[in-house]
């Protein structure tokens, strides 16, 4: 088993979380990149909010930190922008303090303040919990503060979270990765997966439902290569169906998986656990042989095309997504045709499709063959074309449905223009809906059935016809949600540390991990195999 820490991280409250003259300080989280990595900026959230911190609404903060992604060829640029204009506004707000964390961070370590020399924090991918304390120290001292650590010491999860959502939260279940793609510079910033012990994992969904979340997500850079330290290779089929019995859990959802240690045991599971959502991202990366071989990705298109016809044999109407790279080193016009080729066959709902961009440090980057960036660029329209005309065309195929929604905030950007509210289907397709006059309007985390009346090729539409009520289930989830609305709007004491002073934010803050409070409950008893 791992050697890495599972027990809960105490945050102390910070003296530099408060001025002088008794004001709080605020923070602001910027997050870039990938899901890991918002989840990441929930535990720096919730680090801050333990220390003291208040999280600002006015783009006014006093400290600004930003979670860093590595992948992609404009991270460096999108972050030394954003830092070039924070040093202007750093000029007029006095104690100001900028602190950059995340891969980028772990990559470039002394180099972010070599460019950006008003930084005063710079942390990796493996000491998040140290932000508050490197804050105060850079604060005390008047100078920056940089700590990399090579591995990971203890699990993000042990840290407080300060979660985006109160009806649908994330859960890690593993860190890092074993896998060599050669495009991806993940394992070397993330180090090499380790995997949290599924009763620890159970116990922090309980949690979440317990706070009235109805909906988690589980996290890993390679979700069903999960178990590898207990040698269990099932041990990701049994963590769903161990999940699936929590009373309360509606929905279960995972990314990303890996085609090469995809099993059926994993299918059997999604399709045999109610609570498993009917929605699968399956990276394809490419659908060139040859390519996959470079990229050092160890299936081939047959076996990954087999994977999702196992998948539509138990659960016919699942949605399913992937991502692909256009132009890796080598690619030819016969391996892009390959790629369109996989892409018809396997029927997206929804592909993340991205142009190949070197990555210092990692093999692909000193290939020979590097594709022109205006060949790219043509293939890549090529793609989403394409990408574009079969999403379209699966959606087409829900028009007439009923669905179950799970209302949420935030997702549909112009739902005020047209005065729709949105939520997602269990196959994650993402609705508009309208609520007829006289229908009880849902809250975010309640649950409505819809007819589906229209489609896009990235969202549906579900329109009322005849003016007939909407069918809206309340929930826990959206007592939670309006639980967090009346937080809000609390002020604290002078001098506190609540998370909701003035700022609007709610309050909810979990504190590490939770204590088991029913040691003999099944649902544990599920995951002792996995020990």
């Amino acid at each position: 088993m791992s050697s890495v820490s599972e027990a809960p991280t105490i945050i102390r409250p910070s003296d530099a979380a408060v001025e002088q003259t008794g004001r709080v300080r605020t923070y602001e989280v910027r997050t870039y990149g990938c899901q890991m990595n918002v989840h990441d900026s929930e535990r720096l959230s919730g680090s801050l909010e333990a220390a003291g911190y208040v999280r600002d609404e006015s783009g006014e903060a006093d400290v600004v930190v930003i979670n860093t992604c590595a992948v992609r060829e404009n991270a460096d640029n999108k972050l030394y922008g954003n830092l070039g204009y924070l040093a202007s506004v750093k000029k007029r707000h006095e104690g100001m303090q900028i602190a950059v964390g995340g891969c980028l961070a772990q990559k470039d370590k002394s180099t972010i303040l070599s460019k950006a020399p008003w930084v005063d924090v710079v942390f990796g991918t493996h000491n998040m919990g140290a932000l508050p304390s490197l804050l105060e120290r850079a604060r005390h001292n008047d100078e920056a503060q940089i700590e990399i650590l090579d591995a990971l010491e203890t699990f993000p999860s042990t840290l407080p979270t300060k979660r985006d959502s109160s009806y649908s939260g994330w859960v890690s279940i593993s860190v890092g990765c074993n896998n060599t793609c050669t495009f991806c510079i993940v394992p070397s910033l993330r180090g090499k997966e380790k995997d949290r012990r599924p009763g620890e994992v159970l116990r922090e969904i309980q949690s979440l439902v317990d706070d009235g979340a109805i909906e988690v997500t589980l996290l890993g850079q390679n979700v069903n290569s999960y178990g590898v330290e207990f040698g269990d290779r099932q041990a990701f089929s049994k963590l769903l169906r161990a999940a699936g019995t929590i009373p309360g859990l509606e929905r279960i959802r995972f990314t990303s998986p890996h085609p090469a240690a995809f099993t059926d045991d994993v299918i059997d599971a999604m399709a045999e656990t109610p609570a498993v959502m009917p929605q699968l991202h399956m990276p394809l990366q490419s659908g060139s042989d040859r390519i996959l071989k470079a990229m050092k990705r160890s299936y081939r298109s047959a076996k990954f095309l087999g994977i999702l016809e196992r998948v539509r044999e138990r659960m016919p109407h699942a949605a399913i997504s992937t991502d692909i790279i256009v132009g890796f080193p080598g690619e030819t016009e016969e391996d892009f045709q390959e790629t369109l080729r996989v892409v018809e066959e396997s029927r997206f709902a929804t592909a993340f499709t991205f142009q190949y961009s070197i990555r210092p440090g990692t093999p692909a980057a000193t290939m020979a063959d590097q594709v022109p960036k205006q060949i790219v660029q043509e293939r890549y329209e090529r793609l989403t074309a394409l990408q574009d005309r079969i999403a379209w065309e699966e959606n087409q195929k829900v028009v007439g449905r009923s669905v179950e929604l799970l209302v949420a905030a935030g997702e549909g950007r112009k739902d005020s223009d047209t005065h729709r509210m949105s939520g997602r289907a269990e196959d994650s397709r993402l609705v508009h809906f309208d609520v007829p006059e006289g229908s009880p309007v849902p809250r975010p985390g309640d649950v409505v059935t819809v007819e589906v009346t229209g489609a896009k090729p990235y969202y549906l539409i579900a329109d009322s016809v005849d003016g007939t009520p909407l069918m809206v289930r309340r929930t826990r989830a959206g007592d939670a949600w309006e639980r967090d609305q009346v937080d809000s709007c609390a002020v604290p004491a002078h001098g506190g540390s609540s998370a909701a002073g003035s700022t609007g934010a709610p309050a909810r803050v979990s504190l590490g991990l939770p204590s088991l409070r029913v040691a003999t409950s099944p649902i544990y008893d599920l995951a002792d195999g996995l020990r």
